[in-house]
């Protein structure tokens, strides 16, 4: 890191990040019917792209992005309206997450474990999307 000349410290890469990682809900989600007659679960892992300085100076929830709110998002999409794909439900995430005020930038991974493609850790589909 290195200071500005007008005393601020500034980032290396100039972008705070906020990381909400390994969030499990169940959602009847798949390409088949049977896939989504079921529950099944969802890990979701999301990162958010925000200036927390005024935050961290700070220390007021008011100055930063509430991760309640960003969990809330995560888990209504994952447990709310059926899709066929999990780009589907990762592009429902990211459009609400920008909504959230200070969310710069967001980047949602959701990953599932399809019964039919067994033995396997997850399948997973990641997309970031940025203000315009």
């Amino acid at each position: 890191m290195h200071k500005s000349s007008d005393n601020r410290i500034a980032t290396i890469t100039g972008v705070d990040r906020i990381v909400l990682e390994g969030m499990v809900f169940s959602g009847k989600h798949g390409l088949t019917d049977a896939e989504r007659a079921r529950s099944q679960r969802f890990t979701v892992d999301i990162e958010l792209e925000a200036d927390l300085a005024r935050a961290a100076r700070s220390d007021q929830i008011e100055d930063t992005i509430d991760y309640r709110r960003v969990r809330t998002i995560a888990k209504e999409v994952i447990e709310g309206e059926s899709a066929h794909l999990i780009e589907t439900l990762v592009g429902r995430i990211a459009r609400k997450a920008l909504k959230v005020p200070r969310v710069a930038a967001v980047s949602v991974r959701v990953t599932k474990r399809p019964p039919s493609m067994r033995p396997i850790d997850g399948a997973a589909v990641v997309m970031r999307r940025a203000r315009k």
